[in-house]
């Protein structure tokens, strides 16, 4: 029996995957992972009581559509990296423009606030935790995506795990949102993404252990 033979015979009786089967698995991953973070924010948190006046703020919609804008881009790198022939990131450049629209907000902030109250504009009420709070919800996001990884086959283990961390990480951010109260660009751009980027090293160092199949 020559090689094809072998490879067609072995491939005869295997079932067609669906089409949209990883990123379906992804999202449940993602999902449950989220809700345990959404009741980590409710039960130990608390849900901002000014929540319905800040969704009517503009500040609020710039702090959640970066969070969310990193979510999807950074979901949709997981997504190829679960996949054995991930090839190049196809999005990563893309991850650069809510950033860089983040930094815009954050000059236009600056320019039109007196310097001496640059530093309180920066470091908020809360700087000293918020990239740890974002990290510790990032975890069970974190554990969800691993469990989807658990019937997918990514060879890249450490850019898969990054993207993972990546994507825990600014969804954990999202989630947070809905406690945290502080409303300056250049607060979310240097404290959420720090927290953002622990998660994305977290999962980049543990990739190779835990997405090895």
């Amino acid at each position: 029996m020559n090689t094809d033979d072998l490879i067609a015979r072995l491939s005869a009786d295997v079932p067609k995957v669906p089409r949209h089967a990883i990123g379906r698995r992804l999202a449940i991953g993602l999902l449950l992972g989220a809700l345990v973070a959404g009741i980590a924010v409710v039960g130990t948190l608390g849900i901002r009581p000014d929540l319905h006046v800040a969704m009517h703020g503009f500040s609020f919609w710039v702090k959640w559509t970066y969070t969310i804008s990193l979510s999807v881009v950074a979901l949709g790198m997981t997504a190829q990296l679960a996949r054995p022939d991930s090839g190049r990131i196809r999005w990563a450049w893309l991850l650069a423009v809510p950033v860089v629209l983040l930094a815009g907000a954050g000059i236009v902030e600056l320019a039109r606030t007196p310097p001496g109250a640059w530093l309180a504009m920066w470091l908020g009420h809360s700087w000293k935790v918020c990239p740890w709070i974002v990290l510790a919800l990032a975890m069970p996001i974190f554990a969800g995506l691993l469990w989807s990884f658990r019937r997918l086959a990514p060879t890249r283990l450490r850019a898969a795990g990054a993207a993972a961390g990546l994507s825990a990480g600014a969804f954990a951010a999202t989630v947070y949102c809905v406690h945290c109260p502080e409303v300056s660009a250049i607060f979310v751009l240097t404290w959420y993404s720090l927290g953002i980027l622990l998660a994305a090293s977290i999962g980049a160092l543990l990739g190779p252990r835990l997405l090895r199949w």
